[in-house]
């Protein structure tokens, strides 16, 4: 970095004293003042370097940014017409029923920046979405909804399978705010008729489900109820060849971080609805208390979205052969993943589904719970398959499902969802021959691999703890 602009960036914090008025006296004196503006170049040096350098980066880039470098939080708007323009743009979002405004010109980055306005674009042509609101997580997304659409005196469902955060963020919700929250088994078409009230004011559900792989039959579940709420983050909307709105949904929300971003390296989520009014109240509710998605992370994952497509397909595919690989193995007791044929919702896959998910599960036979732990670890010493968390990136991840996000949970309880004694596998770009190998070699040769052996091969890996 050059001395120049590190100055620049320690000027707005550290000012230089000022050692003389010279010519912009005249300026200083209560009784009296020349007609003309004072020059920016009688001012004192830091003065005219601060405001040279940002005039001539709003020359360069065509924007006023209040940075002499770089863009900011918010911009020069050159007087006030700029921002009554703005509200009434607004205004017109609130009383059009099309759109939110969410899309509106970069005012102040917690309200929208260029990047997530070009985000937002991409994301209503991907749903089919009158409008979309982009947050700085999945979980953000799911909480901005929940927050207004269940009220006081309200109720929820939600099918058993939602992502455990979810389901607890909502039953802790409606503790708080004394509404009510009923739990449905996916798939179970006639417990959601009984269950839904004429004072549900949401239904969610998740597809694919974590980490059995249930997918939703969405028009059977919009049959239901009018407040469906969609988490696709898994399925992604690249899976289905008619949107989920278009089926009946009334909101998708789903995870920027997982597929659509594609490399691990943004965390973001985002809601879409053809309810504008909604949309509105939830940009009202963010601009309040903040979780918009930063201008960098937007910008990228617009501009990644392409590839992200590329790499989705290509995990999907992978990960196919990978279950049917895993589904025929001798050692393996049940293999889940929505391309196999005993899926329970197979009619409704290859009905309204055009890809499978990248997310697949096994269940060794005859392994207890903490054996399963011992081979997700295991199979990472082969060190392709990275044990970590989320799914979606560039590398396939492997972990064990009760360690990772099921560790407080009562080992009856976990038996009695259907989700104990699992590995997940997160699928990457990798040739699936290769996954394959690793996984065959584990599941035949994990009894003789040592925890201390282990323990010495992770001393060796590269990062930390190690001296490669």
């Amino acid at each position: 970095m050059s001395e120049e602009v590190t100055r620049r960036e320690k000027r707005p914090t550290r000012p230089a004293v000022r050692q003389d008025t010279g010519a912009i006296r005249a300026w200083l004196d209560p009784a009296g003042c020349p007609r003309a503006r004072p020059e920016l170049a009688d001012m004192a040096a830091s003065t005219r370097e601060l405001h040279g350098a940002l005039d001539e980066h709003a020359r360069i880039t065509g924007v006023p940014w209040l940075h002499p470098d770089r863009p900011t939080i918010q911009r020069d708007l050159l007087g006030s017409p700029a921002v009554v323009a703005w509200q009434e743009a607004k205004a017109a979002f609130l009383l059009a029923g099309d759109g939110a405004w969410s899309e509106l010109p970069h005012l102040y980055a917690r309200y929208g920046t260029p990047g997530t306005t070009a985000l937002i674009a991409a994301l209503r042509a991907l749903e089919g979405a009158r409008a979309a609101i982009v947050t700085d997580s999945g979980m953000q997304a799911v909480a901005l909804v929940a927050d207004v659409l269940l009220t006081a005196g309200g109720h929820a469902v939600v099918m058993r399978q939602v992502y455990n955060k979810t389901r607890t963020f909502l039953e802790h919700t409606a503790r708080r705010i004394g509404a009510a929250v009923t739990l449905v088994d996916d798939g179970d078409l006639a417990g959601l008729a009984a269950a839904v009230r004429p004072d549900t004011q949401l239904v969610l559900a998740e597809t694919f489900t974590n980490p059995l792989t249930r997918a939703q039959d969405i028009p059977a579940l919009a049959a239901l109820t009018p407040n469906l709420v969609i988490d696709s983050t898994i399925a992604t909307p690249w899976a289905f060849a008619t949107p989920l709105l278009a089926r009946g949904a009334r909101v998708v929300v789903g995870s920027l971080t997982k597929a659509l971003g594609g490399q691990d390296t943004a965390l973001g989520g985002y809601i879409a609805t053809d309810d504008a009014e909604l949309a509105n109240q939830v940009m009202d509710l963010m601009a309040m208390r903040g979780g918009i998605l930063d201008d960098d992370r937007a910008h990228g994952i617009a501009d990644g979205l392409p590839a992200a497509e590329l790499a989705h397909a290509r995990r999907c595919a992978t990960a196919a052969r990978v279950a049917a690989f895993l589904a025929r193995h001798p050692r393996v007791e049940r293999a889940f993943h929505p391309s196999l044929p005993d899926h329970p919702d197979a009619a409704v896959i290859a009905r309204d589904y055009r890809r499978t998910g990248s997310l697949v599960s096994l269940r060794v036979a005859g392994a207890d719970e903490m054996r399963h732990r011992h081979i997700a670890d295991v199979l990472v010493s082969c060190g392709v398959l990275r044990y970590a968390l989320s799914f979606d990136g560039l590398a396939t991840k492997v972990n064990h499902h009760h360690t990772v996000s099921e560790y407080f949970t009562p080992a009856e309880q976990l038996a009695a969802l259907g989700i104990d004694r699992l590995i997940r596998l997160g699928i990457g770009i990798e040739d699936a021959d290769d996954l394959i190998a690793c996984l065959n070699w584990a599941l035949h040769h994990e009894q003789s691999v040592t925890a201390e052996e282990l323990a010495v091969w992770r001393t060796t890996r590269p990062g930390p703890g190690s001296d490669a």
